[in-house]
């Protein structure tokens, strides 16, 4: 059984008009043998099981192996800019999600997508005033502290 330290919360960078089908296609344009998410959630709160917990998926370069990914369908306006877009089917999916991940992983740290990258110190944490990436287009380690 892998050891989960994290649960990375993502968007998919994507229109909410996106499809589990467009996702999947994505996934297999880019080479990828396995889908970027565990889960992800749609606009209207559905929640999509992309891949078993137990194998490993391709949401955060280099922090697989010990991760869960989690995504909701969105996260960019018309014009391609990160915004937190979330639905409040979205949230409210989002939140009894991580909330069940967190009683399988009770020790995992859930966080942003953002909240992590290679860094030039080697530690693999991004500072909180330096942001490499947008996703999930909001700040996942304070909505989700009390979980």
């Amino acid at each position: 059984m892998r050891k989960i330290e994290r649960i990375f919360v993502h968007c998919t960078a994507g229109s909410q008009r996106q499809t589990i089908n467009d996702l999947l296609k994505e996934f297999k344009r880019k080479g990828w043998k396995k889908p970027g998410y565990h889960w992800v959630i749609g606009p209207n709160g559905e929640r999509t099981s992309l891949l078993p917990e137990n194998q490993v998926s391709n949401g955060v370069y280099g922090y697989n192996s010990t991760a869960v990914n989690v995504a909701y369908i969105g996260g960019v306006d018309k014009n391609l800019k990160g915004v937190d877009n979330r639905t409040p089917e979205q949230k409210a999916e989002l939140r009894k999600l991580l909330r069940e991940i967190r009683t399988r992983y009770p020790e995992a740290k859930i966080m942003g997508h953002r909240d992590i990258s290679p860094d030039k110190n080697g530690n693999g944490i991004v500072d909180p005033w330096e942001r490499i990436k947008d996703c999930p287009c909001f700040d996942a380690i304070s909505e989700y502290k009390d979980l």
